[in-house]
């Protein structure tokens, strides 16, 4: 049985009238009854998941069990797989991605990604951050100095290469790589940003920056992040969803996840039982 609820909002407001009320939160993402398959292989079976604003939510599960695939279907990803098909929604700000009228171009500049490993491309560190302002034709130097410099202050490594912008990316360290990653992604304004195991790749002390980064940006975006690293679920989202072949077996706040969770499996997974 899938569990996937939707736990009670923690933060409160006091009114005029000094009543307590929740805080009501928006969605980003609704996904209703996706199914995906791999040719035969049904990869993600009848997903039912909100993600919400300004927030991050965790996805974790034993590997193969649909996290990076449902991850991709956010941004439509998964669709550069040729033998990929999918029935159901996902309505980003109440629009179905999955739509033939909704264009893939257009939901890129909404979502941005993050991958496993750091991939600047191999150029400046500069030109790597005004790649997609550029794209999205922005020609004028200063307004992309300022975008240059917003995005690597906003991905918290400004002050690190604020003196060396013209050399190449590769020649920085993997944890600065990411951020440089992350820089990139902010500098086109993105709603939402998708992460995929930004931190496996990365030594402590990196992965440190990194948790600590998204945490900050939170307050600007609504980031959905895959990780296997429990410790790292607990310590940075506000919610949840444990994935198991292919379904969600339970989605609650991270809280709930962690120290009473609804679903034996979860409870198997997160003590460390298999996975």
């Amino acid at each position: 049985m899938v569990i996937a609820k939707e736990a009670p909002v923690k933060e409160t407001i006091v009114t005029r009238d000094n009543v307590i009320a929740p805080v009501q939160k928006n969605i980003v993402y609704e996904t209703r009854g996706l199914d995906l398959w791999y040719g035969e292989h049904h990869g993600l079976k009848n997903i039912n998941l909100d993600i919400y604003e300004n927030e991050v939510t965790a996805i974790i599960g034993p590997s193969g069990c649909g996290k990076s695939t449902y991850l991709k279907t956010l941004n439509r990803m998964v669709e550069l797989v040729p033998i990929v098909r999918t029935s159901g929604e996902i309505l980003y700000r109440e629009r179905n991605i999955l739509s033939k009228d909704y264009a893939v171009e257009e939901l890129r500049t909404h979502v941005g990604m993050v991958f496993q490993k750091p991939n600047p491309f191999p150029k400046s560190i500069y030109d790597n951050i005004a790649y997609g302002p550029r794209i999205h034709g922005i020609k004028n130097k200063k307004i992309l100095d300022e975008i240059v410099e917003k995005s690597l202050r906003g991905a918290a490594i400004w002050d690190e290469v604020k003196d060396r912008l013209n050399q190449n990316a590769y020649g920085l360290s993997g944890g600065q790589q990411q951020r440089i990653c992350i820089a990139r992604c902010l500098a086109i304004e993105p709603d939402v940003i998708l992460m995929d195991e930004p931190t496996s790749a990365l030594d402590p002390i990196s992965t440190l920056k990194v948790e600590e980064l998204v945490q900050e940006l939170k307050e600007k975006y609504s980031i959905v992040i895959v990780t296997h690293n429990m410790q790292q679920a607990a310590r940075i989202s506000n919610r949840t969803a444990f994935f198991l072949n292919g379904e969600v077996i339970e989605y609650d706040e991270t809280d709930n996840i962690f120290q009473n969770p609804s679903d034996q499996r979860t409870e198997d997974y997160i003590s460390g039982r298999f996975g």
